[in-house]
């Protein structure tokens, strides 16, 4: 009985500890720039790996100091429903589903808003394992219940990888356009965006005929969205 006593207590002392401390991080960096992320990490660790350069172009600057157009663009191109969800997008996860039962041979397709996105870049690992997604669902409850839209697209627009070692909006825009964040242009803008899904494959920098199209397509989006946006 004494054992099983004991057991109990260290469960309970673990589950509490779990949620004190989550909870308490989530709230930290709604007020603190997140500066680091395991992402920027583990990709450091591949490079060593590699044997390549160690490369992590990141410098934080509030979501004020970036081109407006830039929300913009990774809404149309990412999240189109991001101001009006709680975290997730049921529907597109509906449609994901059915698309990769239909073709399970073709690449999967997800549906993380930006907001799970966010989770997983601050507070997690890239990974599909259950548990991995279990936790990035709680992280993302967590930051809209604590952080506002503003703060979650700041964050994003900061830690959301955008090349080879480049992380963020300043980085992207130094990196790749020979400018700043504040000063990306609605083109750069869409570029950008487009190239999200998987940025060490397609370029902003040197975009592909693929990704061009996509600008062309993000762009009238955004049009229509900044539009809707003024009513």
């Amino acid at each position: 009985m004494l054992i099983i006593s004991t057991v109990n207590k260290v469960i309970k002392w673990i589950v509490v500890a779990f949620f004190a401390s989550t909870i308490l991080s989530v709230v930290f960096f709604r007020f603190v720039p997140v500066f680091v992320s395991p992402l920027m990490m583990i990709r450091l660790v591949q490079q060593v790996k590699e044997g390549k350069e160690l490369k992590m172009k990141h410098h934080w600057v509030a979501i004020s100091n970036m081109s407006r157009s830039l929300p913009v663009a990774v809404v149309s191109s990412e999240d189109a429903f991001f101001y009006d969800h709680h975290g997730f997008d049921f529907e597109a996860i509906e449609k994901a589903v059915e698309r990769n039962k239909k073709h399970p041979e073709k690449r999967r397709h997800g549906a993380s808003t930006i907001s799970q996105q966010t989770a997983k870049n601050v507070f997690l690992w890239p990974g599909r394992s259950w548990v991995r997604k279990g936790l990035e669902a709680y992280f993302t409850l967590l930051i809209e219940l604590f952080w506002t839209k503003e703060r979650i697209m700041e964050v994003y627009l900061n830690t959301i990888e955008m090349g080879d070692g480049i992380y963020g909006a300043e980085a992207v825009a130094r990196e790749h356009f020979n400018t700043t964040a504040a000063e990306l242009t609605k083109e750069q803008c869409a570029l950008i965006a487009v190239t999200l899904p998987n940025p060490r494959r397609f370029s902003s920098k040197n975009p592909s005929p693929y990704i061009k199209k996509r600008q062309k397509k993000i762009m009238k989006e955004m049009s229509y969205w900044e539009s809707m946006k003024k009513h």
